[in-house]
């Protein structure tokens, strides 16, 4: 188990942060949390505010195929994949990989990408429908931190379960100091469970998790 940031190459996000902090209330967190279209394709006050592909995931995925050694015909999956852009940027940097998707909204598959069409199924991250040992490696992008605390728990031992090798990869969100936990609190919308770097690893610990993992940090 590793700390390894694989999502360096990522595109730094734009947020107004203060603009949420005095606009969020109980009702567009409910909203937030369906994972629907006002999530995804609605006012950036629910969520992403348009969640279109544009190839942000191209750079992501050839860092996680050079990280892992992944090769045509191998197995891998995103747990928590939305409309499928990493499952797409999976197979579009590495022709003949066989890339899958889970993901608990019915609107993002319904919406995924047309080259994912029947790579990606509809469940939660802590019941995963797969055999043990069934992907060369797993991934998983500020998903389970949706989760209550003990189903975080299981959705670590689920992807542990389903991973051969150790070869995983879960980043969620987390914050170092006070004032980035207040940043994090005035921006967050769908995270159930968030805690500083120290308590996340007693959460990784008491799964029996051994894969890589990184943290999303909230800045203003």
């Amino acid at each position: 188990m590793a700390e390894v940031n694989l999502l360096r190459r990522y595109p730094a996000a734009k947020r107004n942060v203060q603009k949420r902090a005095h606009a969020k209330t109980d009702e567009h967190v409910r909203i937030s949390r369906e994972y629907g279209f006002d999530y995804f394709d609605g006012s950036r006050e629910y969520g992403y505010g348009g969640y279109r592909y544009d190839g942000r995931w191209v750079a992501i995925a050839e860092d996680m195929i050079a990280h892992w050694d992944l090769k045509p015909g191998m197995r891998v999956l995103d747990v928590g994949c939305a409309k499928g852009f990493l499952v797409k940027d999976f197979m579009k940097a590495c022709p003949g990989l066989e890339a899958f998707g889970l993901d608990v909204s019915e609107y993002a598959i319904m919406h995924c990408e047309p080259e994912v069409v029947g790579r990606l199924h509809l469940g939660n991250a802590h019941k995963l429908p797969f055999t043990d040992k069934s992907f060369d490696a797993v991934i998983s992008v500020n998903t389970i931190h949706n989760l209550e605390r003990a189903q975080c728990v299981e959705a670590l031992r689920e992807i542990e379960r389903i991973a051969r090798g150790g070869k995983a990869y879960v980043q969620v969100d987390s914050y170092r100091t006070h004032e980035e936990r207040e940043l994090f609190l005035d921006w967050v919308l769908t995270a159930n469970t968030h805690d500083y770097p120290d308590g996340w690893k007693t959460i990784f610990a008491e799964a029996g998790y051994t894969g890589d993992y990184y943290w999303t940090i909230v800045n203003a």
